[in-house]
């Protein structure tokens, strides 16, 4: 047995709005209903530019998920979520534009940028830029 890869990051959302609306105004991704669920499903799938779905965002379910502290405090064991980047300087003149905290991390050496930032339920991103 071997592992392939990494099918998908699930978000249970406070607000699964605000959630969607920030990843594809942020990062420019997509969401979908999710296949063979019924319609108006409480869920997206949020589809990368090569047409996979990386991110499972669902409602919160208080039998299923338990309680949900305002804001959220943390993801469990989950430190963050690293999505390989492209278009540096639109995302940090994204963050700005939103008024978004976050932190630059650049290794000039190696060609590698970093930008640390939180999405609306508290999950921290490192977006991971390489190359010049």
């Amino acid at each position: 047995m071997h592992v392939e890869g990494l099918e998908h990051i699930n978000i249970v959302a406070a607000d699964i709005g605000k959630t969607v609306e920030f990843y594809e105004k942020f990062l420019g991704l997509e969401a979908r209903e999710i296949p063979g669920t019924p319609k108006n499903y409480p869920g997206r799938w949020i589809y990368d530019r090569n047409d996979q779905p990386i991110l499972h965002v669902q409602v919160h379910d208080p039998a299923r998920h338990g309680k949900l502290d305002e804001p959220r405090k943390a993801t469990g064991a989950i430190d963050h979520v690293a999505l390989a980047c492209t278009g540096f300087e639109e995302i940090r003149k994204r963050c700005q534009e939103m008024g978004l905290e976050h932190r630059v991390n650049e290794i000039e050496q190696m060609e590698f940028k970093q930008i640390f930032v939180s999405d609306p339920d508290n999950v921290l991103l490192e977006l991971n830029f390489r190359g010049g």
